[in-house]
């Protein structure tokens, strides 16, 4: 029997659930368009040997303008580069407040360009960047703040809004997770001054590596053009100091094929969501990402909150148990950016009240969720882990 050890290093058995799987099944399974839909998209280009950064290029971010209502999208190489490319083209100095329970990438853009990250609390129910913490950490060098609609949960937009127009502060969303997210209606895009979202085979727009960058900006969306080239906007005389962060024709054509498939997706993820919560919510000490109803999350992710005192055993024993059935889990994201070497040793970003952060990071759990999961597996699933759960609370008692 495998065993996992606890902050004192006391061995914990793992608990047999016997209702898993006989062989693994993957985490994660990006539903993909017909390869010959893609081919279909590409070949013209291939033909004529133009490769990158054209007219399928030119298609996707003019489809992808229309479909989310906003003036601009620039196609580049990944949401990374987008952030990076974004921030730059703000001319920010000095502080940017962002949320410390988020992908590493988030907190590199910021150090990229040379900028202190200041990490703010994130909401204990949305798991998202908390308003009111953001707020408080508002400082004289405060130049720009930077959210992150987490798992594809949209953050609270206007409040976020409303402080960046009190405090005159540039404001940013990370959007990797939310291409078909809606907040109080409206698709994710157009708010603040630039959202940029992934492309990566994780999300439910897929273009094999990419992003794009969405803004009502135009100068904004110009400058980003020109860095995506190196800062050349075409007369070999740089205007930016940019990158070779363009997106290649294959990979525009990649998403042009499945642009149609993304609310399809949101919908049936929904479903599986829905089917999750259903079978776990009865479980004491299980606690789940608080979405408000006006808004639709894209659920890029499906986590779960382990309260350990109540549950009976740990996230970490939960799914060291569930891979012992052959039942693969995420701790997304764990350990938060304040407690991870790049951004520690610089003791001036340091955080000390970061609770929620630290509670939500150290006990959260993402559960396999992609459109062609079979509602049996979804079943087997919820079951292993209220019998494991069932099982731990039982050893606990006796």
């Amino acid at each position: 029997m495998s065993l996992t050890m606890n902050s004192r290093s006391h061995a914990l058995k793992v608990v047999p659930a016997t209702t898993g799987f006989n062989e693994p099944f993957p985490f994660m399974r990006p539903s993909l368009p017909e390869l010959s839909h893609v081919f279909a998209e590409y070949q013209p280009a291939y033909r004529n040997g133009v490769l990158t950064n054209a007219g399928l290029v030119c298609r996707l971010e003019a489809a992808v303008a229309e479909r989310l209502s906003v003036k601009h999208c620039v196609a580049v190489s990944s949401c990374t580069s987008g952030l990076m490319m974004v921030l730059r083209a703000l001319g920010l100095e000095g502080e940017v407040i962002l949320p410390s329970f988020t992908f590493f990438a988030t907190g590199h853009s910021v150090l990229w360009n040379g900028l202190k990250p200041v990490f703010a609390d994130c909401d204990p129910h949305t798991w998202n960047i908390n308003p009111a913490e953001v707020e408080r950490k508002i400082t004289a060098d405060t130049s720009a703040i930077l959210a992150v609609h987490m798992y594809g949960n949209p953050c609270d937009v206007a409040e976020l809004e409303a402080i960046a127009r009190r405090h005159n502060l540039k404001l940013v969303f990370d959007a990797a997770h939310a291409f078909g997210t809606h907040y109080r209606g409206v698709p994710t895009g157009s708010f603040g001054d630039a959202e940029v979202f992934s492309l990566s085979p994780t999300k439910l727009l897929v273009a094999g590596e990419g992003g794009l960058v969405t803004t009502n900006d135009a100068k904004l969306a110009a400058a980003v053009r020109a860095m995506r080239n190196y800062g050349d906007v075409g007369a070999y005389n740089p205007k930016w100091l940019g990158l070779n962060a363009r997106m290649t024709e294959f990979n525009a054509a990649m998403a042009l094929a499945g642009l149609p498939l993304v609310k399809a997706k949101v919908q049936r993820r929904s479903q599986i969501a829905q089917m999750y919560t259903e079978k776990l919510s009865h479980i004491p000490g299980i606690r789940f990402q608080k979405v408000d109803p006006g808004d639709t999350h894209t659920y890029k992710d499906y986590s779960v909150l382990v309260v350990p005192e109540i549950v009976g055993l740990t996230r970490d024993l939960l799914a060291e148990s569930l891979r012992t059935e052959n039942i693969e889990t995420k701790k997304y994201f764990y350990p938060p950016l304040h407690q991870q070497h790049l951004y520690s040793i610089f003791h001036e970003f340091g955080a000390t009240d970061l609770a929620q952060t630290e509670h939500v990071a150290n006990n959260v759990l993402s559960l396999p969720i992609y459109e062609s999961l079979p509602d049996e597996t979804i079943c087997i699933i919820a079951d292993t882990f209220e019998r494991i759960v069932r099982l731990a609370r039982a050893r606990k008692a006796s």
